[in-house]
């Protein structure tokens, strides 16, 4: 950021002339003279650099930092490749507006359309948007898609992310829609009951409890009933499942944070939607698109908009204003840089260590409360997952999220079989 300066002092001075003021006090001209500031700010005098650095280094001692993380309920400890931060912490791309005129926004607006070309690949829907705020509020504005005067009630599985769950309801409640929670059976959704005179059916896969949904059933039914599909599905668990498109969903949508995201204290994440050819004009937020331009010259411009700026309010399906782009750009380079096998690798591997810790968890009296398959998250019995935490933390283990029941305990390729077993060891003791 070094070199980034917006103007100089003469600029300053140029741009005051110009709109016809002496000083920039002329431009509060307006403000009575009670109201303004004189004088300096009640602030400390300004500190060295060494001596930011140690107020900052004793800051951060205070952080805990665990050597092993078994823990993901919705955020996810996954590597990411050093060219991910190299690329993505370019003046250019971290000084960037939001990109109103196409004629010198050309880069931003392909990093764009390149993530949602990465997203249409990875849920083999037809268009993709710029991504939105996270993934609860991916689903939603996917909600909100679906909703029509004849149809305002909303089935939600309570299989899905209790923060996914709130927003729906804090969206619903105020577009007056009917929000009805779809209880489980053995860990997954119990869909039985469901009307026809529902709008969608908002499901995750893996699910909240890390259990493998079945998905087409679950679709195949909603839509014998005319119901629209919301699919919440894990980045990674896209590699080894059927995509979104192949389950029938009809809108997928999910938490992007795993595609080169750190944990970063909650964020900030980045939600990204995709639907089908049907559904694209009802799409919210940005949507970049390729043309050429009038020397026929490749060229990037927004289009297909359906948020409240850029067409009738009456008509608009989303008031959301922007979008997370510098987090999918980082998305779209950690996906560059992994690649499919990448990709691949990394989710089996995944699979495959959280599946030796359940079993070496079961040996050690933590059997699995719902039998089902899972990918990369399961529940395990536990008395109390508080102190059983606090032991581990002392090891320098973050544990599993505690939840009704038991615990939820979370692997990645991250996780080596030293740290499981060495996990298991002092859970056993």
């Amino acid at each position: 950021m070094g070199s980034y300066i917006p103007s100089t002092d003469e600029q300053k001075r140029e741009m005051l002339e110009k709109a016809g003021y002496s000083c920039f006090d002329d431009l509060y001209h307006d403000v009575p003279e009670e109201l303004k500031l004189h004088g300096e700010l009640n602030l400390e005098s300004g500190k060295s650099e060494l001596e930011v650095r140690k107020i900052m280094k004793n800051l951060s001692n205070e952080n805990t930092v665990y050597s092993s993380i078994f823990r993901g309920a919705g955020a996810y400890c996954h590597y990411i490749p050093s060219i991910v931060k190299s690329v993505v912490t370019k003046e250019e791309f971290v000084t960037a507006y939001t990109p109103y005129q196409a004629e010198i926004s050309q880069g931003v607006l392909q990093s764009i359309f390149e993530y949602q070309t990465m997203i249409c690949e990875l849920t083999g829907m037809d268009v993709s948007n710029a991504s939105v705020y996270d993934g609860a509020v991916a689903a939603a504005e996917a909600v909100s898609m679906c909703i029509t005067p004849k149809k305002k009630k909303v089935y939600v599985s309570k299989g899905v992310h209790p923060d996914t769950m709130k927003v729906v309801k804090t969206y619903s409640w105020a577009y007056g829609n009917e929000v009805i929670e779809l209880g489980l059976k053995d860990g997954l959704t119990d869909a039985e009951g469901i009307s026809e005179d529902a709008a969608c059916i908002v499901l995750q896969q893996p699910n909240y409890y890390g259990l493998i949904e079945d998905v087409h059933a679950l679709a195949a039914k909603a839509h014998e009933k005319g119901i629209q599909v919301i699919l919440s599905m894990n980045p990674f668990a896209m590699c080894l499942l059927p995509s979104p498109a192949e389950y029938g969903a009809d809108i997928a949508v999910g938490e992007g944070q795993p595609l080169g995201m750190p944990l970063s204290y909650g964020g900030p994440y980045l939600g990204f939607m995709a639907t089908t050819q049907k559904l694209m004009r009802k799409l919210p937020g940005r949507i970049v698109g390729e043309t050429v331009d009038h020397d026929g010259r490749k060229a990037y411009v927004l289009t297909l908009q359906a948020r409240e700026q850029h067409i009738r309010r009456e008509k608009a399906s989303s008031n959301i204003c922007s979008n997370e782009a510098l987090c999918a750009l980082t998305a779209s380079v950690y996906l560059a840089a992994m690649g499919p096998e990448g990709m691949k690798e990394a989710a089996v591997q995944c699979y495959s260590k959280a599946h030796y810790l359940a079993s070496e968890l079961e040996k050690a009296g933590f059997g699995r409360i719902y039998q089902g398959d899972f990918f990369h998250e399961f529940v395990t019995a536990c008395d109390d997952p508080e102190a059983l935490n606090e032991k581990l933390a002392v090891k320098g283990i973050l544990g599993g999220m505690p939840v009704e029941g038991g615990i939820l305990w979370c692997c990645t390729e991250l996780n080596s079989k030293e740290e499981i077993d060495t996990l298991v060891q002092e859970v056993s003791k």
